[in-house]
Protein backbone atom coordinates (compact mmCIF):
# COMPACT_ATOMS: atom_id res chain seq x y z
CA UNK A 1 0.00 0.00 0.00
CA UNK A 2 0.86 3.16 -0.67
CA UNK A 3 2.29 5.67 2.04
CA UNK A 4 1.04 9.72 2.52
CA UNK A 5 2.49 12.28 4.07
CA UNK A 6 0.09 14.93 5.77
CA UNK A 7 -0.10 17.66 8.07
CA UNK A 8 -1.11 16.29 11.34
CA UNK A 9 -5.03 16.67 12.13
CA UNK A 10 -5.49 17.27 16.51
CA UNK A 11 -7.82 14.27 16.26
CA UNK A 12 -4.54 12.00 15.21
CA UNK A 13 -2.46 13.00 17.89
CA UNK A 14 -2.79 10.20 20.09
CA UNK A 15 -2.01 7.48 17.49
CA UNK A 16 1.12 9.95 16.08
CA UNK A 17 2.65 10.35 19.45
CA UNK A 18 2.24 6.29 20.14
CA UNK A 19 4.43 5.74 17.02
CA UNK A 20 7.02 8.28 18.85
CA UNK A 21 6.98 6.81 22.19
CA UNK A 22 7.56 3.39 20.96
CA UNK A 23 10.04 4.21 18.55
CA UNK A 24 12.07 5.42 21.88
CA UNK A 25 11.40 2.77 23.70
CA UNK A 26 7.76 1.83 24.28
CA UNK A 27 7.98 3.25 27.83
CA UNK A 28 4.73 5.55 27.93
CA UNK A 29 5.10 9.18 29.59
CA UNK A 30 4.14 10.60 32.58
CA UNK A 31 0.81 11.91 32.13
CA UNK A 32 1.99 15.47 32.52
CA UNK A 33 4.64 14.98 30.09
CA UNK A 34 2.66 13.77 27.70
CA UNK A 35 0.31 16.59 28.33
CA UNK A 36 3.05 19.18 28.19
CA UNK A 37 4.15 17.92 24.59
CA UNK A 38 0.65 18.11 22.91
CA UNK A 39 0.19 21.66 24.29
CA UNK A 40 3.13 22.50 22.64
CA UNK A 41 2.62 20.17 19.41
CA UNK A 42 2.32 23.10 16.67
CA UNK A 43 0.26 21.26 14.42
CA UNK A 44 0.49 22.82 10.75
CA UNK A 45 4.10 22.05 11.40
CA UNK A 46 3.63 18.57 12.22
CA UNK A 47 3.60 14.99 9.84
CA UNK A 48 2.66 12.18 9.57
CA UNK A 49 3.29 9.38 7.39
CA UNK A 50 0.34 6.74 7.45
CA UNK A 51 0.01 3.22 5.88
CA UNK A 52 -4.00 3.10 5.26
CA UNK A 53 -5.61 4.20 8.97
CA UNK A 54 -1.41 3.22 10.42
CA UNK A 55 0.80 5.98 11.16
CA UNK A 56 4.52 4.68 10.30
CA UNK A 57 6.33 7.95 10.49
CA UNK A 58 6.06 11.35 12.66
CA UNK A 59 8.19 14.55 12.55
CA UNK A 60 7.38 17.91 13.93
CA UNK A 61 8.88 21.62 14.42
CA UNK A 62 8.31 24.07 16.93
CA UNK A 63 9.08 28.04 16.14
CA UNK A 64 11.76 29.21 17.90
CA UNK A 65 13.97 32.40 18.39
CA UNK A 66 17.65 31.53 18.18
CA UNK A 67 20.63 33.83 19.56
CA UNK A 68 23.49 33.68 17.19
CA UNK A 69 26.84 35.68 17.67
CA UNK A 70 26.37 39.29 17.95
CA UNK A 71 23.01 38.47 19.93
CA UNK A 72 19.97 38.66 17.13
CA UNK A 73 17.26 36.08 18.04
CA UNK A 74 16.81 34.44 14.36
CA UNK A 75 13.58 32.68 13.36
CA UNK A 76 14.38 28.80 13.60
CA UNK A 77 12.67 25.93 13.00
CA UNK A 78 13.61 23.73 15.63
CA UNK A 79 13.14 20.28 14.66
CA UNK A 80 11.69 16.83 16.86
CA UNK A 81 9.53 14.27 17.30
CA UNK A 82 11.13 12.58 14.49
CA UNK A 83 10.54 8.96 14.02
CA UNK A 84 9.66 5.62 11.22
CA UNK A 85 8.13 2.80 12.39
CA UNK A 86 10.55 -0.59 12.57
CA UNK A 87 8.37 -1.91 10.07
CA UNK A 88 8.45 0.74 7.47
CA UNK A 89 12.39 1.11 6.96
CA UNK A 90 14.29 2.00 3.99
CA UNK A 91 11.25 2.80 2.08
CA UNK A 92 12.39 6.52 2.08
CA UNK A 93 9.84 7.90 4.56
CA UNK A 94 12.63 9.93 6.61
CA UNK A 95 14.39 11.64 3.69
CA UNK A 96 10.35 12.30 2.46
CA UNK A 97 9.90 13.99 6.22
CA UNK A 98 13.08 16.18 5.81
CA UNK A 99 12.26 17.05 2.37
CA UNK A 100 9.18 18.62 3.29
CA UNK A 101 10.21 20.11 6.50
CA UNK A 102 13.26 22.14 4.74
CA UNK A 103 10.88 23.13 1.93
CA UNK A 104 8.61 24.32 4.69
CA UNK A 105 11.08 26.05 6.56
CA UNK A 106 11.93 27.74 3.54
CA UNK A 107 8.67 29.06 2.60
CA UNK A 108 8.13 30.54 6.04
CA UNK A 109 11.70 32.02 5.56
CA UNK A 110 13.27 30.41 8.02
CA UNK A 111 17.33 30.15 7.04
CA UNK A 112 17.99 27.94 10.27
CA UNK A 113 16.75 24.17 11.17
CA UNK A 114 18.21 22.78 14.44
CA UNK A 115 17.49 19.47 16.35
CA UNK A 116 18.73 17.56 18.67
CA UNK A 117 19.73 14.06 17.58
CA UNK A 118 19.31 10.41 19.13
CA UNK A 119 21.21 8.78 16.88
CA UNK A 120 23.91 12.06 15.20
CA UNK A 121 25.01 9.98 12.31
CA UNK A 122 21.31 10.26 10.94
CA UNK A 123 21.27 14.15 10.43
CA UNK A 124 24.20 14.53 8.73
CA UNK A 125 23.48 13.09 5.09
CA UNK A 126 20.99 15.90 5.83
CA UNK A 127 23.14 19.09 6.17
CA UNK A 128 23.14 19.37 9.52
CA UNK A 129 26.35 20.19 12.01
CA UNK A 130 27.13 19.41 15.10
CA UNK A 131 27.31 23.33 16.16
CA UNK A 132 27.31 23.32 19.91
CA UNK A 133 28.50 21.03 22.77
CA UNK A 134 27.76 20.50 26.64
CA UNK A 135 30.21 19.60 29.68
CA UNK A 136 29.03 16.84 32.16
CA UNK A 137 30.86 16.61 35.58
CA UNK A 138 30.93 15.16 38.76
CA UNK A 139 32.11 17.15 41.35
CA UNK A 140 34.10 15.32 44.26
CA UNK A 141 32.98 17.32 46.92
CA UNK A 142 35.57 15.26 49.39
CA UNK A 143 38.83 16.41 47.15
CA UNK A 144 37.45 19.81 45.87
CA UNK A 145 37.05 23.17 47.46
CA UNK A 146 35.64 26.20 45.21
CA UNK A 147 37.68 29.30 45.20
CA UNK A 148 34.92 32.08 45.19
CA UNK A 149 35.56 35.94 44.09
CA UNK A 150 34.86 38.74 46.26
CA UNK A 151 31.10 39.65 47.30
CA UNK A 152 30.24 36.33 47.08
CA UNK A 153 29.04 36.84 50.91
CA UNK A 154 26.98 39.70 49.63
CA UNK A 155 24.67 37.56 47.69
CA UNK A 156 21.54 35.71 49.66
CA UNK A 157 20.12 32.60 48.94
CA UNK A 158 16.55 31.11 49.86
CA UNK A 159 15.08 28.00 48.68
CA UNK A 160 11.90 27.63 47.23
CA UNK A 161 9.79 25.41 44.95
CA UNK A 162 10.39 26.14 40.84
CA UNK A 163 6.99 26.55 40.61
CA UNK A 164 6.80 29.32 43.25
CA UNK A 165 9.76 31.20 41.90
CA UNK A 166 9.03 30.85 38.26
CA UNK A 167 8.30 34.09 37.32
CA UNK A 168 11.65 35.15 38.86
CA UNK A 169 13.65 32.23 37.05
CA UNK A 170 12.09 33.25 33.78
CA UNK A 171 13.22 36.92 34.26
CA UNK A 172 16.82 35.74 34.90
CA UNK A 173 16.35 33.33 31.83
CA UNK A 174 15.15 36.06 29.67
CA UNK A 175 18.53 38.52 30.57
CA UNK A 176 20.95 35.53 29.61
CA UNK A 177 19.40 34.63 26.25
CA UNK A 178 21.29 37.04 23.98
CA UNK A 179 24.90 36.96 26.01
CA UNK A 180 25.13 32.94 24.67
CA UNK A 181 24.96 32.20 20.87
CA UNK A 182 22.45 28.70 20.59
CA UNK A 183 20.24 29.62 23.64
CA UNK A 184 16.16 29.82 23.04
CA UNK A 185 14.29 32.54 23.40
CA UNK A 186 10.92 31.19 25.82
CA UNK A 187 7.66 31.44 23.82
CA UNK A 188 4.32 30.87 25.90
CA UNK A 189 3.93 27.45 27.46
CA UNK A 190 8.22 26.47 27.10
CA UNK A 191 8.46 27.96 30.64
CA UNK A 192 6.18 24.55 31.74
CA UNK A 193 9.28 22.71 30.75
CA UNK A 194 11.47 24.00 33.78
CA UNK A 195 8.14 22.47 36.16
CA UNK A 196 8.76 18.95 34.40
CA UNK A 197 9.37 16.62 37.08
CA UNK A 198 7.77 13.15 36.84
CA UNK A 199 8.64 10.98 39.83
CA UNK A 200 9.35 7.95 37.37
CA UNK A 201 12.12 9.80 35.84
CA UNK A 202 14.07 11.05 38.98
CA UNK A 203 15.88 8.01 39.56
CA UNK A 204 15.75 8.20 43.60
CA UNK A 205 16.62 11.55 44.00
CA UNK A 206 14.00 14.73 45.10
CA UNK A 207 11.42 16.48 43.98
CA UNK A 208 13.43 19.40 42.32
CA UNK A 209 14.11 22.35 44.37
CA UNK A 210 14.83 25.88 43.58
CA UNK A 211 17.58 28.11 44.96
CA UNK A 212 17.07 31.86 44.61
CA UNK A 213 19.84 34.44 44.68
CA UNK A 214 19.42 37.99 45.71
CA UNK A 215 21.24 41.24 45.76
CA UNK A 216 19.68 44.33 47.05
CA UNK A 217 15.99 42.94 46.69
CA UNK A 218 16.35 41.91 43.26
CA UNK A 219 16.96 38.24 42.38
CA UNK A 220 19.96 37.79 40.33
CA UNK A 221 20.62 34.13 40.07
CA UNK A 222 18.90 30.55 40.26
CA UNK A 223 19.50 26.99 40.33
CA UNK A 224 17.30 24.00 39.74
CA UNK A 225 18.60 20.85 41.43
CA UNK A 226 17.70 17.67 43.54
CA UNK A 227 19.04 15.75 46.10
CA UNK A 228 19.85 11.90 45.90
CA UNK A 229 20.89 10.27 49.11
CA UNK A 230 23.20 7.97 49.30
CA UNK A 231 24.85 6.15 52.47
CA UNK A 232 28.01 4.15 52.88
CA UNK A 233 29.75 2.72 55.73
CA UNK A 234 31.83 5.17 56.28
CA UNK A 235 27.99 7.60 56.18
CA UNK A 236 26.67 9.99 54.15
CA UNK A 237 27.49 10.21 50.76
CA UNK A 238 24.43 11.72 48.63
CA UNK A 239 24.64 13.81 45.55
CA UNK A 240 23.42 17.24 44.32
CA UNK A 241 21.57 16.72 40.62
CA UNK A 242 22.16 20.07 39.06
CA UNK A 243 19.56 20.80 36.49
CA UNK A 244 19.59 24.45 35.58
CA UNK A 245 22.29 27.50 36.72
CA UNK A 246 21.88 30.85 35.85
CA UNK A 247 23.55 34.46 37.29
CA UNK A 248 23.25 37.65 36.11
CA UNK A 249 27.04 38.39 36.99
CA UNK A 250 30.17 36.18 38.28
CA UNK A 251 29.20 36.78 41.79
CA UNK A 252 25.77 35.85 41.69
CA UNK A 253 26.37 32.19 39.44
CA UNK A 254 29.37 31.84 41.98
CA UNK A 255 27.11 32.10 45.47
CA UNK A 256 24.82 29.44 43.67
CA UNK A 257 27.88 26.95 42.84
CA UNK A 258 28.76 27.61 46.48
CA UNK A 259 25.65 26.78 47.63
CA UNK A 260 25.56 23.47 45.80
CA UNK A 261 28.53 22.22 46.64
CA UNK A 262 27.73 22.42 50.17
CA UNK A 263 24.29 20.78 50.58
CA UNK A 264 24.58 18.61 53.76
CA UNK A 265 25.35 14.81 53.43
CA UNK A 266 26.10 14.70 50.02
CA UNK A 267 29.26 14.13 48.90
CA UNK A 268 29.11 14.64 44.93
CA UNK A 269 27.86 17.55 42.68
CA UNK A 270 26.55 15.76 39.38
CA UNK A 271 26.55 18.47 36.30
CA UNK A 272 24.24 17.95 33.35
CA UNK A 273 24.97 19.65 30.22
CA UNK A 274 26.35 22.66 30.75
CA UNK A 275 28.09 25.32 28.69
CA UNK A 276 31.99 23.83 27.56
CA UNK A 277 33.38 27.44 29.13
CA UNK A 278 31.10 27.56 32.47
CA UNK A 279 32.88 28.86 35.41
CA UNK A 280 32.44 26.52 37.60
CA UNK A 281 35.28 25.37 36.20
CA UNK A 282 37.63 28.22 37.62
CA UNK A 283 36.23 27.85 40.49
CA UNK A 284 36.79 24.27 41.46
CA UNK A 285 40.53 23.86 43.35
CA UNK A 286 40.89 20.59 40.67
CA UNK A 287 39.51 20.43 37.97
CA UNK A 288 40.41 16.83 37.20
CA UNK A 289 38.86 15.32 39.92
CA UNK A 290 35.43 16.21 38.42
CA UNK A 291 35.89 13.98 35.28
CA UNK A 292 34.13 16.29 32.65
CA UNK A 293 33.30 14.69 29.62
CA UNK A 294 31.57 16.24 26.60
CA UNK A 295 29.30 15.98 23.94
CA UNK A 296 27.56 17.28 21.04
CA UNK A 297 24.00 18.52 21.61
CA UNK A 298 22.41 20.79 19.07
CA UNK A 299 22.62 20.51 15.31
CA UNK A 300 22.10 22.82 12.84
CA UNK A 301 21.66 23.56 8.97
CA UNK A 302 21.44 26.35 7.00
CA UNK A 303 18.11 26.60 5.03
CA UNK A 304 18.71 29.69 3.13
CA UNK A 305 22.70 30.07 3.02
CA UNK A 306 22.58 33.71 2.19
CA UNK A 307 20.29 34.86 4.87
CA UNK A 308 21.81 33.08 7.69
CA UNK A 309 25.19 34.24 7.31
CA UNK A 310 23.88 37.78 6.92
CA UNK A 311 22.02 37.00 10.34
CA UNK A 312 24.87 36.64 12.64
CA UNK A 313 28.03 39.08 13.02
CA UNK A 314 31.37 38.34 12.99
CA UNK A 315 34.47 39.15 15.65
CA UNK A 316 36.99 40.44 13.06
CA UNK A 317 36.42 41.36 9.34
CA UNK A 318 35.99 38.85 7.00
CA UNK A 319 35.97 38.66 3.11
CA UNK A 320 35.78 35.44 1.91
CA UNK A 321 34.50 33.70 -1.24
CA UNK A 322 32.33 29.67 -0.49
CA UNK A 323 31.98 27.32 -2.46
CA UNK A 324 29.00 25.45 -1.19
CA UNK A 325 27.74 21.70 -1.60
CA UNK A 326 24.19 20.68 -0.70
CA UNK A 327 22.66 18.32 -3.01
CA UNK A 328 19.91 18.06 -0.57
CA UNK A 329 18.69 21.87 -0.45
CA UNK A 330 20.10 22.72 -4.34
CA UNK A 331 19.11 26.57 -3.83
CA UNK A 332 22.15 27.00 -1.63
CA UNK A 333 24.46 25.15 -3.72
CA UNK A 334 27.38 27.22 -5.51
CA UNK A 335 29.75 30.55 -4.68
CA UNK A 336 28.40 32.65 -2.28
CA UNK A 337 31.01 36.36 -1.04
CA UNK A 338 30.47 36.81 2.57
CA UNK A 339 31.69 40.22 3.59
CA UNK A 340 31.07 41.37 7.30
CA UNK A 341 32.14 42.40 10.99
CA UNK A 342 31.60 43.10 14.31
CA UNK A 343 28.69 45.29 13.15
CA UNK A 344 27.08 43.55 10.48
CA UNK A 345 27.47 41.18 7.54
CA UNK A 346 26.45 40.87 3.67
CA UNK A 347 26.00 37.35 1.60
CA UNK A 348 25.30 37.09 -1.71
CA UNK A 349 26.01 35.15 -4.78
CA UNK A 350 29.03 35.46 -6.76
CA UNK A 351 30.76 34.50 -9.87
CA UNK A 352 34.20 35.07 -8.12
CA UNK A 353 36.92 32.43 -7.70
CA UNK A 354 36.17 30.42 -4.33
CA UNK A 355 38.10 30.92 -1.86
CA UNK A 356 37.37 27.77 0.75
CA UNK A 357 35.21 24.76 -0.42
CA UNK A 358 32.87 23.21 2.09
CA UNK A 359 29.15 21.53 2.43
CA UNK A 360 27.04 22.94 4.00
CA UNK A 361 27.08 20.54 7.02
CA UNK A 362 30.70 22.22 8.04
CA UNK A 363 28.86 25.94 7.64
CA UNK A 364 26.44 24.49 10.44
CA UNK A 365 28.87 23.32 12.19
CA UNK A 366 30.73 26.53 12.41
CA UNK A 367 27.73 28.93 12.29
CA UNK A 368 27.45 29.45 16.05
CA UNK A 369 31.29 30.06 16.63
CA UNK A 370 31.91 26.77 18.31
CA UNK A 371 33.52 24.78 16.01
CA UNK A 372 36.34 26.30 13.86
CA UNK A 373 36.81 25.93 10.24
CA UNK A 374 40.46 25.14 11.04
CA UNK A 375 39.80 22.24 12.46
CA UNK A 376 37.37 20.61 9.92
CA UNK A 377 39.75 21.69 8.03
CA UNK A 378 42.47 19.15 9.71
CA UNK A 379 39.55 16.68 9.15
CA UNK A 380 39.70 16.96 5.59
CA UNK A 381 36.01 18.52 5.27
CA UNK A 382 37.08 21.89 4.35
CA UNK A 383 39.68 23.07 1.24
CA UNK A 384 41.29 26.05 1.66
CA UNK A 385 42.15 27.54 -2.27
CA UNK A 386 43.28 31.09 -1.30
CA UNK A 387 45.96 31.04 1.05
CA UNK A 388 44.86 32.22 3.94
CA UNK A 389 41.44 32.48 3.46
CA UNK A 390 40.61 29.52 6.43
CA UNK A 391 42.39 31.22 9.06
CA UNK A 392 40.71 34.52 8.11
CA UNK A 393 37.65 32.65 8.06
CA UNK A 394 38.01 30.65 11.35
CA UNK A 395 38.82 33.78 12.67
CA UNK A 396 35.49 35.53 12.02
CA UNK A 397 33.06 32.93 12.62
CA UNK A 398 34.54 32.46 15.94
CA UNK A 399 32.63 33.66 19.48
CA UNK A 400 34.20 35.10 22.69
CA UNK A 401 31.75 32.71 24.37
CA UNK A 402 31.10 28.54 23.95
CA UNK A 403 27.51 28.52 22.16
CA UNK A 404 25.34 26.33 23.96
CA UNK A 405 21.20 24.92 24.28
CA UNK A 406 20.02 25.42 27.58
CA UNK A 407 17.09 22.46 27.26
CA UNK A 408 16.17 19.88 24.47
CA UNK A 409 13.23 19.77 22.64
Amino acid sequence: MTTELRVLDPSEWDRWYGVLELAFGGVPEAPEERRLWRDLTEFDRSLGVWDGEVCVGTAGAFSFLLTVPGGASVPAGGVTMVSVAGTHRRRGILTSMMRRQLDDLRAAGECLAVLTASEPEIYGRFGYGAATYAAHATIDRTRVRLTVPEGTDDVTLRVTSPADALEATEAVYAKTVAGRPGMLARRPGWERQALLDPPGDREGASPRLCVLADRGGEVVGYAHYAIKPDWSFAGADGSVVVHQVAGLDPVAEAALWRFLCSVDLTAKVRIHSRPVDDAWQHLVTDVRRCEPTLREVLFLRLVEVGAALEARTYQAPVDVVFEVEDAFCPWNEGRWRLTGDAKGAVCSRTSDPADLSLSVRELGAAYLGGTSLVSLAAAGRVRELREGALVEASVAFGSPVAPWLPHGF
